[in-house]
């Protein structure tokens, strides 16, 4: 993330540089764009944070779900074993 930060940063430098020779529309449609593309990385970021929390949820839930059966079949082999002890 740091990375990406100073990446922006010597970017935004670097347009600002070349705005210098720009007529004003020009530099104007490059800042909306370069707005939009920010807005579009910091979506994407955030995306990629749900997307990794879903996935967290569903692997602690078949893990939840694989310890319930090993109990459940824990528990069954616990319980055939004292059925068969009160039958002799």
């Amino acid at each position: 993330m740091k990375n990406r930060i100073l990446a922006a940063v010597a970017i935004a430098g670097l347009v600002t540089l070349g705005a210098c020779n720009r007529t004003p529309q020009a530099a104007n449609v490059e800042a909306v764009t370069d707005n939009m593309a920010d807005n579009m990385d910091a979506m994407a970021s955030n995306t990629a944070g749900k997307v990794e929390n879903s996935a967290d949820a569903v692997r602690a839930a078949g893990e939840n779900k694989a310890d319930a059966i090993d109990k459940a079949a824990s528990n069954g082999a616990s319980n055939a074993t004292l059925n068969s002890m009160a039958k002799h």
